[in-house]
């Protein structure tokens, strides 16, 4: 058996973030991950985007991951519209008038993860488990142990899953979850577009179907395009050629017409919400905790934000010489994660019902609902200083 202080599953952006944020520290930590190094290393596209606030580039430039991304990789995101259907209103969000700062920095997931690792593999307290699975975990007053695929043990003070928003950790500590399955998935690529995105962001929710197109390099987006499962299924499965038709036809030319620039991703919509975020001599972090619908793409932020606060706990405990697990530190730590995560997740959600009913009465409603945000400033800068947070 292997003894350490934390005990990290999962090597996602939120895993690694937190992994980087305790390397000030002595603290031997377990980084447990099924893909291999090589993955963890070089991992490959995967078509998400993701909308950084500035407090989430801030965390990254102070664990030195921010400058380890090529600056052709970040794409300044200076508004975005949203529009209902075929209407030619739209709902703005820009930036105050005279902020230099953009609402957020649009970053491949890719980078992210590439970045972060190559912080965390020079830690020398952080020992990665790499190509393993956890079979078994259980925790108790003197701490946890987990079993990986490979017969090893290990054991430590802290357990934390980071092991996405279908927690396989979480489910064997016994911590319930809302796990809401949309029936929908979210086909993501890359565009070529003839017109100029201004480094604006468009989303409009048309028949049956949501679009979004997120500004990139000039004259690239990437495209995000919901629909039933089904549905994506089959446009992974058509070839280039009559993809990109389809494409062109469902945006209806709001960016002139378009062609294929990356390799098509789809992701099954899944959102989730723990019932606790911690419990005896364990703690749930980014996804494993709160999965946030896409609408938003501010679910990696309040990952992120989370795991920073769960971070700073542990040392200044560790510095105080004071238990990491410490129960008043955790549940410090699930309030306030609470507070701050809530009111967008409950908000996302009632946003996505409204704005995927078809129903005459609920497109009157989100028509409504556009006019009257654009009509009421204080709504606007509100959800623009979420944003640029």
């Amino acid at each position: 058996m292997t003894g350490f202080d934390i005990i990290v599953v999962g090597a996602g952006p939120v895993g690694l973030a937190f992994a980087a944020s305790l390397g000030a520290s002595n603290l031997k930590v377990a980084l447990i991950e099924r893909r291999s190094v090589a993955d963890l290393g070089q991992p490959a596209f995967d078509g998400r985007e993701i909308a950084l606030t500035h407090a989430s580039v801030k965390i990254l430039r102070d664990l030195g991951a921010w400058d380890a991304i090529p600056y052709s990789e970040k794409s300044p995101l200076l508004g975005a519209r949203v529009l209902n259907g075929s209407n030619p209103f739209a709902l703005s969000f820009d930036a105050p008038a005279g902020c230099e700062k953009p609402l957020a920095i649009l970053v491949p997931n890719h980078w992210i993860r590439s970045a972060l690792f190559g912080v965390v593999r020079t830690l020398e307290h952080v020992s990665i488990f790499a190509g393993s699975n956890v079979v078994a975990a259980q925790v108790k007053d003197g701490g946890a142990t987990v079993n990986l695929s490979d017969g090893r043990q290990l054991q430590g003070r802290l357990l934390v899953a980071a092991d996405s928003r279908l927690s396989r950790l979480r489910e064997m500590l016994g911590i319930a979850a809302n796990v809401n399955r949309l029936g929908c998935s979210m086909l993501i690529c890359r565009v070529r577009h003839e017109l100029h995105h201004q480094r604006i962001a468009t989303e409009w929710f048309d028949d049956k179907q949501t679009i979004a197109m997120l500004p990139l390099a000039t004259g690239v987006s990437s495209l995000l395009v919901t629909l039933p499962a089904n549905e994506v299924s089959r446009l992974v499965l058509m070839n280039d050629a009559a993809f990109v038709a389809e494409m062109n036809q469902r945006c209806g030319g709001r960016l002139g017409k378009m062609s294929l620039a990356s390799s098509r991703h789809a992701y099954s919509l899944v959102t989730t919400w723990a019932d606790r975020f911690w419990m005896p001599r364990a703690a749930l972090i980014g996804d494993a905790a709160v999965g946030m619908h896409p609408v938003t793409a501010h679910g990696f932020n309040i990952g992120l934000g989370g795991q920073h606060r769960l971070a700073n706990g542990i040392l200044e405990a560790w510095r105080k010489g004071t238990d990491i697990a410490d129960p008043t530190l955790l549940r410090r730590y699930e309030t306030r994660l609470r507070l701050s995560a809530a009111p967008l997740y409950h908000a996302t959600n009632m946003l996505v019902k409204l704005y995927t009913d078809e129903r005459p009465l609920a497109q009157v409603a989100r028509h409504v609902g556009l006019r009257l945000g654009q009509n009421l400033p204080f709504v606007r800068r509100g959800i623009s200083a979420v944003l640029r947070r």
